[in-house]
């Protein structure tokens, strides 16, 4: 793997082993900790993300929407800073993985965004078979996610 150019690539692999390393070797701000238990923060900080992944979702349109291909640079390129940085939203609304359902969103939030990391600039291939199953792997990653934020609103919304 090549990362020139991919300094996005680079910020994120770093972003998204600071997660890990923190969350393996249990290191805690615990101002952030003391906030991220506040009802309010939840919301809002939850909303931020939720916001996050609609916006990312908005490539998708400049890829697809005849009338918006012109801001289809533009918008990858936002995206991929905006993915770069993810991990650090995620932290902000919660430190540790969850459980259960929330587990299984946290693993596949990180997974699409390493996926999202390695993707085919900096693979640099051509090949037609692996831009189809990456992107068919990075859609199909996203709209579970998507899903599954969904699902997760619906519960908190309904038990609190």
């Amino acid at each position: 793997m090549v990362f020139n150019g991919n300094k996005s690539t680079i910020i994120g692999l770093v972003f998204l082993i600071a997660y890990f390393v923190q969350f393996f070797l249990k290191i805690e701000w615990n101002w952030l900790l003391e906030i991220q238990q506040q009802e309010m923060f939840k919301r809002w900080s939850g909303l931020f993300l939720a916001l996050f992944i609609v916006f990312q979702w908005m490539f998708s349109l400049t890829r697809s929407v005849k009338g918006l291909r012109k801001y289809n640079l533009t918008m990858q390129n936002a995206h991929k800073w905006l993915g770069a940085i993810s991990p650090l939203f995620f932290y902000v609304h919660s430190m540790h993985l969850g459980y259960g359902y929330l587990l299984l969103l946290t693993y596949i939030f990180f997974f699409n965004t390493l996926l999202g990391y390695i993707n085919l600039d900096v693979i640099k291939n051509d090949g037609e078979w692996l831009f189809k199953g990456w992107m068919i792997t990075h859609v199909a990653l996203s709209l579970i996610i998507t899903i599954l934020l969904l699902f997760h609103i619906t519960m908190v919304f309904y038990y609190k």
